[in-house]
């Protein structure tokens, strides 16, 4: 798969900046399980990078901040029983991991206060369960 990771509009990682590892997987696979390397590390040296920009890099090394190691994310795919399906899944894994890394800050809540007619409704509702509830109880002697 020489094919560059496409992470969103502008961002794309050259294969180049990818480091792959195999090994044996476990779980299902029948005989075939104990001989294939199935199972897929995908390393990315997010710190070193040159497919991100100066904001885009600084942003995705503080939210990844807890999965790095040394400034190297790495993403581990093994539920399928063929390499290179697993290959597939760790690469639509990064790919997902750092857009959503990179993404800008949600905006800030504007704070409202509520309105007239909202307080009312509040109230009345309140005010009419109240009474429900005081229409339900047993009559003191």
């Amino acid at each position: 798969m020489p094919d560059p990771l496409y992470v969103r509009g502008s961002v794309v990682i050259a294969e180049a900046e990818l480091a792959w590892r195999f090994s044996r997987s476990s779980g299902p696979g029948g005989q075939g399980v104990n001989t294939t390397d199935s199972r897929v590390e995908l390393c990315f040296d997010v710190a070193a990078t040159t497919a991100l920009g100066p904001a885009l890099k600084a942003r995705a090394l503080d939210r990844l901040a807890p999965r790095l190691v040394n400034g190297v994310i790495t993403v581990t795919a093994s539920e399928h029983r063929s390499q290179l399906r697993n290959r597939e899944a760790a690469r639509a894994r990064l790919a997902r991991l750092l857009r959503e890394a990179i993404a800008p800050p949600p905006k800030k809540r504007r704070e409202t206060r509520p309105s007239k007619g909202s307080i009312e409704r509040r109230l009345t509702a309140k005010k009419q369960r109240s009474d429900l509830k005081r229409l339900r109880r047993t009559p003191r002697p």
